[in-house]
């Protein structure tokens, strides 16, 4: 299953809107423009988890298709040192059901 969140907020109610998301358990699909992908990844590795599984893809059904995968920690190291350019779609793990103490 899968939730599609669309853009995140630019500036109000961002920090409250990925807080939310945090216990979100259907994987996210975001679109990013490129310019803010770094610091979008950087906050969703502090709200959801740095450890968080995920997926950059940039100029989808295009010529120049290309995709990365990792966790968002690494996901920000790259992306802050290769800045993007094109189309942004991002998709993201969602978190782990919580087992039962039954």
């Amino acid at each position: 299953r899968f939730v599609f969140e669309g853009f995140l907020p630019v500036k109000k109610g961002r920090q409250t809107r990925l807080q939310k998301l945090a216990g979100e358990e259907r994987t996210m699909v975001f679109y990013e423009s490129p310019h803010r992908l770094a610091k979008t990844l950087t906050q969703l590795a502090e709200n959801l988890g740095g450890d968080r599984k995920a997926v950059v893809a940039r100029e989808l059904t295009k010529k120049f298709e290309e995709y990365r995968r990792g966790t968002l920690d690494e996901l920000v190291r790259y992306y802050t040192e290769h800045p993007p350019k094109g189309e942004i779609v991002l998709v993201v793990e969602g978190a782990g059901k919580k087992k039962s103490k039954n």
